[in-house]
């Protein structure tokens, strides 16, 4: 949280704001991941001795390669190292199987461990290239994708949407969930930033929101000038995409870090909304 540098006044409510936890789950030794760690430079550059910025598939995907119906890739937020990542991904997994939701949840590793503008510009790198792998997976595989993102993660994945919808590729995602999403609240409405891309690329598109999410509600704003859709969602609810939809979870999403927490967040909102 200190990477936005809010100092002065606030800062003691905030410094509150910022507390709370996911439930501190470890995820098991391979879990699966696709990750572009090592990818990109903190001008959102590909490295020059990157071998591709194709995402590698790392850990045992054994249980995605089976008999699984659907798929939940899970785009974590800022300041997530690589375990940080994986316990993360692992945390969604336990939460939305504790709702009865069984699809495997595989996590989408970046490097967003960075401070606050390069890692803006590290996940608006990451789309496109989200985007290639899920155009590949719908023409090669086939089952439904059900993306989940926190925080910063909201960006990689919109930005993923508009490279989906310049493409062209109308079917490779089933869904977009997104939680306590850290990008502008206007960015998601129609003829806005990501508002066409959001109607033309995926077939629902869901929005949840909590008025208790101080992370948003003060470091966000005091960073970005602005407030963000995970906090109070679109700015214009006239203006929303056809497949649009805010979720309010302030009554059950008491910080920044819980949406998905087990038995404390809102994965059962989440779960019920995955066709």
């Amino acid at each position: 949280g200190g990477v936005l540098g809010l100092l002065g006044v606030g800062a003691w409510y905030v410094q509150r704001g910022l507390q709370g936890d996911d439930g501190d789950y470890e995820a098991p030794d391979r879990y699966p991941i696709l990750s572009t760690r090592g990818v990109f430079d903190a001008d959102g550059e590909v490295r020059s001795d990157a071998e591709s910025d194709a995402p590698r598939r790392e850990g045992d995907w054994s249980v995605v390669d089976a008999d699984a119906d659907a798929l939940v890739v899970y785009v974590h937020g800022l300041n997530a190292p690589d375990e940080a990542a994986l316990n993360q991904a692992y945390t969604t997994r336990t939460a939305l199987r504790d709702v009865g939701l069984d699809h495997p949840v595989v996590g989408y590793s970046w490097d967003s461990d960075r401070e606050w503008a390069p890692a803006k510009r590290t996940a608006e790198a990451n789309g496109p290239v989200l985007a290639d792998w899920l155009a590949a997976w719908a023409t090669e595989d086939g089952r439904p994708v059900h993306v989940v993102a926190h925080s910063l993660g909201a960006r990689v994945t919109c930005e993923c949407l508009r490279a989906l919808a310049d493409d062209g590729v109308t079917d490779a995602l089933a869904s977009v969930s997104l939680l306590g999403g850290a990008i502008p609240r206007d960015s998601v409405e129609t003829g806005a930033q990501y508002g066409d891309a959001i109607e033309t690329a995926t077939p629902q598109f869901a929005n949840f929101h909590s008025g208790k999410d101080n992370v948003l509600g003060w470091l966000y704003r005091a960073s970005d000038g602005t407030n963000a859709v995970g906090h109070g969602g679109i700015a214009d609810p006239d203006r929303a995409p056809e497949t649009y939809e805010d979720v309010d979870v302030t009554d059950r999403v008491n910080d920044h870090y819980s949406y998905y927490e087990p038995g404390e967040g809102c994965a059962d909102a989440v779960a019920s909304r995955l066709p």
